[in-house]
């Protein structure tokens, strides 16, 4: 349609009948008192607070661009009124354009908008009509970087709204440059300055020289970097043309690069301190602001250059860890792997990169193997269970099918496990309290499928009793979530210290006594499936038969280790047990505060399992109180030597673990301090002090080194 042409539709025959309700409206505020609000049932205070006052720029976003006299400028304007250039950029300004873009990325990357960080370069708008080759090489690789950045991160799906931003604001991301000669420019480039360096180091021009170097690297990077992410891509669709250690070879070569982009950090152009010209040359931070929607303005501050070379670093030292990956077969030491690398926090593309190559959509673990298969091995690496070895169960169709069927049942939550271990820390304590909810289905699946094996095994002339297998490997895997779910809190603080004693009582009377229970019936039901495996006929009777070996327990040291976990934990609750009674922890006044209540709310997500069953908080405190003891008089100094022998005992079982890797020897010094310290308090230190301990969560992040004051 002419947007000059009369519009004769039927739209000009819409007549509106405005009324005037200016003087009934001021008319009806007359009924209300003075700080008195109507409120509706579709409009309340809720709604009222969140409203957003258009055109108001403490409110809108679109306003910050109205501020101050000066003009903000578009690509074309900019080139118009030449404060931009499209060639003949010194290297200074070249080095200095591509270290404030790479910080821009990095900002994004911590959840930022794009609008607000990368697309502020104003050569990214236009750069096909860059005519300076490193500029334009660059650029296209900045838009092909950043579609396989967000690629990576979408269908990983472990992103928050802090986390990631995927609005494009619409920015088309994807030039029409195939990777491969992304790559082949990239490449052209690094040639070039490669030989234009060497030209100037036989001129003995050391500036100049070094200004290429700086380049050089620069440009390396960028295609280092962008090739290995590809290749990760494609391994992760199962391409297996893209071997993993290629890529690690490209990681090697990125941290080679950035160590010289770190040295010459400084040869790149600054902005100036002129409130006319307050950023570097092609960088306009209010460009896109009226692209943002209309909500509270918000800061985005851009990294500094050094601190985000730093973050690139880590960052690249982190895939080359999830490149691992590949060498964990077993489902039960990947999943120890993911929770691993979960602990430190690490940035949203490496966490998304090890979810795509560990498990595709097409429910295949390393792109091979399908999930329900790695599920069978890792109950059977467990436990053993007859079902799943080879036993007069695997020719009776209707037990296997019933395994069958529970192992299909077990891949979304164990899939949702894994994905879980994606999330940020904060995330992760929310849906580990879903997560617990697909496992008390799971356990109950589980104990009909053994009870009907059980049945089945009776019948059988020879065959094991089939009693709590696959229950005892799903409870293995609800006691680590029940576990991980109550130590996030003391991650995230999210616990007073008042609330310390009872968390650590669960743990200590609990959920580790549980756990170390499953380990051990696993162990023996493995060392008793080995001792009754059926003779083999024998051809020769003059043959001896062998004395068959018994393999050694499988998971002593791992029930070692949560044996000392535990004896750490009862520690702690009868320490801080023995605080209360002396009056050294604050605790909140009962009119304002019920610690039932506390209490229910901690352990909320345990009330809907079987096994184990949750606490209430009438048990506890019948566990807990002093009346359990009659013959023995319990005070504060009768605990603190409670507390004093499980840590003893904690240290103990923690020095016969060998290898001793580094949380070994974070719990060694924390063990060893707290004993000290509680040997103190046991002898009548500090006494009559009221003063509350401190608990440092330095040496270890769940479990704190007492310090008096």
């Amino acid at each position: 349609m002419d947007m000059n042409e009369p519009q004769t539709s039927s739209f000009c025959q819409v007549t509106y009948n405005w009324i005037n309700i200016t003087h009934d409206f001021f008319e009806a505020v007359t009924d209300l008192s003075l700080g008195e609000l109507l409120h509706d049932k579709l409009f309340g205070l809720f709604e009222a607070m969140s409203a957003i006052e258009m055109m108001d720029p403490k409110m809108d976003a679109g306003m910050v661009c109205n501020r101050g006299n000066k003009k903000t400028l578009s690509f074309d304007q900019a080139v118009q009124a030449k404060t931009i250039k499209l060639d003949g950029l010194t290297n200074t300004e070249l080095i200095g354009i591509i270290d404030t873009t790479l910080a821009c990325i990095v900002s994004w990357l911590e959840g930022h908008s794009l609008a607000q960080t990368v697309f502020t370069n104003l050569y990214l708008h236009k750069p096909y009509i860059l005519e300076d080759k490193i500029l334009k090489a660059f650029c296209l690789s900045v838009y092909k970087l950043i579609d396989i950045i967000k690629d990576f991160i979408h269908k990983a799906m472990v992103f928050e709204e802090e986390d990631f931003q995927p609005m494009q604001y619409g920015y088309r991301l994807n030039p029409d440059v195939s990777e491969q000669r992304i790559i082949g420019i990239l490449r052209e480039v690094e040639e070039d300055l490669q030989r234009r360096s060497r030209a100037k180091n036989s001129d003995k021009c050391s500036q100049d020289a070094e200004e290429l170097v700086a380049l050089y690297a620069r440009i390396k990077f960028t295609r280092a970097f962008y090739q290995c992410l590809y290749g990760l891509l494609l391994h992760s669709k199962d391409d297996r043309s893209v071997v993993l250690p290629d890529c690690q070879k490209l990681l090697i070569l990125c941290n080679e690069m950035l160590f010289v982009m770190h040295n010459t950090i400084n040869l790149g152009i600054q902005a100036s301190d002129s409130p006319d010209s307050p950023h570097i040359i092609g960088f306009e931070p209010l460009i896109n602001q009226r692209l943002l929607p209309p909500t509270f303005p918000r800061y985005t501050k851009i990294k500094p250059r050094s601190e985000a070379l730093h973050y690139i670093d880590e960052m690249v030292d982190r895939l080359k860890t999830v490149c691992k990956i590949n060498n964990y077969v077993s489902f039960h030491s990947a999943l120890d792997f993911f929770l691993e690398f979960s602990k430190n926090g690490p940035c949203i593309l490496s966490r998304s990169v090890l979810q795509l190559l560990y498990i595709n959509h097409g429910n295949l673990v390393l792109g091979t193997i399908p999930f329900v298969d790695v599920l069978r091995e890792a109950a059977r690496s467990f436990i053993s269970p007859p079902a799943l070895i080879k036993s007069p169960f695997s020719l009776n169709s209707q037990a296997k099918l019933y395994v069958d069927n529970f192992l299909s049942h077990c891949t979304r939550p164990f899939a949702n496990f894994v994905q879980l271990c994606g999330h940020n820390r904060a995330r992760q304590r929310d849906k580990l309290a879903h997560l617990l909810e697909e496992f008390t289905s799971l356990q109950d699946e589980a104990e009909r499928v053994d009870a009907y094996l059980h049945n089945l095994s009776v019948k059988c002339e020879w065959s094991r009793p089939h009693l709590a297998c696959f229950g005892t490997w799903v409870l293995y895997h609800t006691l680590k979530i029940m576990i991980m779910y109550l130590l996030a809190g003391f991650e995230l603080e999210l616990y007073s210290v008042h609330e310390y004693y009872y968390i650590f009582w669960y743990l200590y009377e609990f959920l580790y006594g549980w756990l170390v229970s499953a380990l051990t019936r696993a162990d023996s039901f493995i060392v008793g499936q080995d001792a009754a495996e059926p003779p083999k006929n024998r051809t020769n009777k003059k043959t001896k038969q062998k004395k068959k070996k018994i393999r050694p327990y499988k998971y002593r040291r791992e029930i070692v280790y949560y044996q000392a976990l535990q004896n750490m934990c009862g520690g702690y609750y009868k320490a801080l047990f023995g605080f209360r009674m002396d009056g050294k922890i604050t605790m909140p006044h009962p009119q304002f505060d019920s610690e039932q209540v506390r209490y229910e709310h901690r352990f909320a997500p345990f009330a809907g399992l079987l096994t184990p069953p949750p606490v209430q908080y009438v048990e506890f405190k019948e566990m807990t109180s002093s009346l359990r003891y009659p013959e023995q008089t319990v005070d504060s100094s009768y605990l603190y030597i409670a507390g004093c022998k499980h840590f003893h005992q904690a240290r103990s079982l923690l020095e016969t673990i060998t290898p001793r890797d580094a949380e070994i020897t974070e719990l060694l010094k924390v063990a060893k301090t707290n004993f000290i310290v509680l040997k103190l308090l046991a002898g009548g230190h500090k006494k009559d002090s009221t003063v509350p301990p401190e608990f440092e969560f330095v040496c270890h992040r769940h479990l704190p080194v007492i310090k008096l004051i």
